[in-house]
């Protein structure tokens, strides 16, 4: 069936500053759907999101983005930026948690760059309880085998992480 989810991989952790998912991008898939479920022990923070290639921890400086912050009670804010070292502000998290959806272009593929879309939403719980929003797209400007992914940013107290191949 076009457009189904193939589970992949997954990943958890508690209490840390990072996770890493490793070798979870294939020859098998062209396109990824990444779910990442956070929540913090204090206050929120913008996630960041870094591609695992062949020598590790992809940080140079190999990342465009463009995004778009939502928030309920106030006006959008547009953020972008052309050869940084991760994917920045890609998920807001906080007290009462945060859901990320990531789908990633080609990763796997050597002689294409890898590009992605994502959607975020949480609730700010200071002062107010206001719904907020992330959107963004971007792409990895090297045409190279990306393998994984590792997320940073903050401290997680919960943080769970899925990946899917679309069929």
């Amino acid at each position: 069936m076009a457009g189904s989810l193939e589970f992949i991989k997954s990943a958890t952790g508690s209490s840390v500053s990072s996770l890493s998912v490793t070798d979870c991008f294939s020859d098998k898939y062209d396109v990824y759907k990444i779910y990442i479920e956070g929540t913090t022990n204090s206050g929120e923070f913008w996630g960041d999101l870094n591609f695992i290639d062949s020598g590790g921890v992809d940080t140079t400086s190999n990342y465009d983005q463009a995004t778009l912050h939502t928030r309920a009670d106030s006006t959008f804010n547009r953020y972008s930026a052309t050869s940084i070292t991760k994917f920045e502000r890609f998920g807001l998290y906080g007290l009462e948690g945060g859901s990320t959806v990531f789908q990633c272009y080609n990763p796997f593929d050597s002689s294409s760059f890898t590009f992605f879309t994502m959607q975020n939403s949480t609730v700010d719980t200071t002062p107010s309880n206001v719904g907020k929003g992330a959107k963004s797209i971007g792409v990895h400007t090297v045409a190279e085998q990306i393998t994984g992914i590792q997320i940073a940013g903050g401290t997680y107290a919960q943080v769970d992480v899925k990946v899917y191949g679309v069929k």
